[in-house]
C-alpha cells in the first residue's frame, strides 16, 4: 500500500527520469522533483514578502482585490473568499498570472484570465513584484522540463507538448496564506483547501516547512509532508484527457492550519494555451467516468483549454464569472 509520494531527481539519466515518471503519473499522478534549478534564496524571499503582503490590514489589501482585476482574473481574496465544490476555504490568497500589457492581442480581445497583476507598489511591500515575477520565470521553466520528461515516460518526442500546447503556457499562479486562527463557528469550513483535482496540465507546488498537503491513495488519504530544496508536482485533468486516463489527475485537499504559525503555499499551473484545442495522445480513449471522484468523464470535453477553464474556474468564483459573462455578451 503507497504511504508517500515518489521523490524524483531530475539529474537522473533521462530513460531512467522517464522511467520513474511513468511510474508516478501511472500510480497516483503526484510526485516529489527535486535536481531542479529554481533557485531557493528567491523561494526564500517571495515567501517572506508573501507573508509581508498578507501582513498589511485589510483594508489595504483589498485595494488590490479580485474584483478591480476584471477579466484578468488577478488579485487579492479575504479569508473564506474562494469556495471548492461550493464550500469556502480556509484561506485567503493572492491570484497573479503572466504580466501582459493592454496592447496585447490576447487582452484587447478581452481574454478571461490575461491582462496585468495587481500587486501592491514598493512603497507597501518592496520587491515583492520582482520577486513575484522572477519567481514565476524560473518555475515556468521548471514546467517546461517537467512536461518534457513526461512526453518521453509516454515514448513521445520530449518536446511533443512544447510545440503542440505549451510554446507559449497559461501561467496561472497563486500565493496562499493559511492563518493560525480560528474558524469562526457561522462559517461552513471544514479544510485550507477542500478536496479536488486540478483542471490542466501541470501544478508545481513549494509548501513551507508546516505543510497540510494531503493525496487520495487508493482508498487512503496520505500526507505530503515538505521536503527541502524540492517542488511537488501532480497532474491535472487536461494531460488525464490526453493520456486517455493511463495518467490520471488525483484528488488532493489541505488541512486546517493547527499550528501556532500561518502557512504558505505557492502553486503554479502550468496549462496549455488558451485557445489551444485538447486532442487525445492515443487514438483509444477509456471513458473513466465510474471511477473517477466527480463520476463525469474529462474525456468528453471538445473545444478550446480556454472554454473549458472558464467553466471550471468560475465555479471557485462564481461572482466574477457572472461579471465576466456579463462583459462579453454586452
Amino acid at each position: 500500500m503507497l504511504k508517500q509520494l515518489p521523490i524524483i531527481d531530475l539529474r537522473a539519466p533521462r530513460t531512467l527520469l522517464a522511467s520513474h515518471i511513468a511510474e508516478a503519473c501511472r500510480s497516483l499522478g503526484f510526485f516529489y522533483v527535486v535536481g531542479h534549478e529554481v533557485d531557493f534564496a528567491l523561494v526564500q524571499t517571495l515567501v517572506s514578502l508573501s507573508h509581508r503582503f498578507f501582513a498589511l490590514p485589510e483594508s489595504v489589501k483589498a485595494r488590490h482585490r479580485m474584483a478591480l482585476g476584471g477579466r484578468a482574473w488577478r488579485g487579492w481574496f479575504p479569508l473564506g473568499g474562494e469556495l471548492t465544490s461550493g464550500r469556502p476555504d480556509w484561506k485567503e490568497g493572492l491570484y497573479l498570472g503572466s504580466e501582459l500589457s493592454d496592447s496585447h492581442e490576447l487582452v484587447r480581445a478581452g481574454t478571461p484570465m490575461h491582462g496585468r497583476n495587481l500587486i501592491p507598489d514598493s512603497a507597501l511591500v518592496p520587491g515583492f513584484r520582482e520577486a513575484i515575477f522572477a519567481y514565476m520565470d524560473q518555475v515556468t521553466q521548471l514546467g517546461h522540463q517537467v512536461m518534457a520528461a513526461i512526453a518521453e515516460s509516454l515514448s513521445l518526442p520530449s518536446q511533443y507538448f512544447y510545440q503542440r500546447y505549451t510554446a507559449d503556457p497559461l501561467i496561472l499562479f497563486r500565493i496562499f496564506q493559511y492563518p493560525s486562527r480560528p474558524i469562526p463557528p457561522d462559517l461552513d469550513v471544514r479544510y485550507g483547501v477542500g478536496e479536488h483535482t486540478d483542471y490542466g496540465l501541470l501544478t508545481l507546488l513549494y509548501q513551507d516547512e508546516i505543510g497540510g498537503l494531503e493525496v487520495r491513495a487508493q482508498e487512503q488519504w496520505i500526507d505530503a509532508p515538505p521536503i527541502p530544496n524540492s517542488f511537488v508536482c501532480n497532474i491535472g485533468d487536461m494531460l488525464d484527457r490526453m493520456t486517455g486516463g493511463q495518467y490520471r489527475s488525483t484528488l488532493h485537499r489541505v488541512r486546517i492550519n493547527t499550528s501556532d504559525r500561518n502557512r504558505l503555499s505557492l502553486p503554479l499551473f502550468f496549462d496549455p494555451h488558451w485557445n489551444a484545442q485538447i486532442e487525445p495522445i492515443q487514438t483509444v480513449i477509456s471513458d473513466d467516468r465510474e471511477t473517477r471522484w466527480d463520476r463525469a468523464s474529462v474525456h468528453t470535453f471538445s473545444g478550446t483549454y480556454g472554454d473549458y477553464l472558464l467553466g471550471k474556474v468560475g465555479r471557485v468564483f462564481p461572482d466574477l464569472k457572472e461579471s465576466v459573462l456579463s462583459q462579453r455578451n454586452s
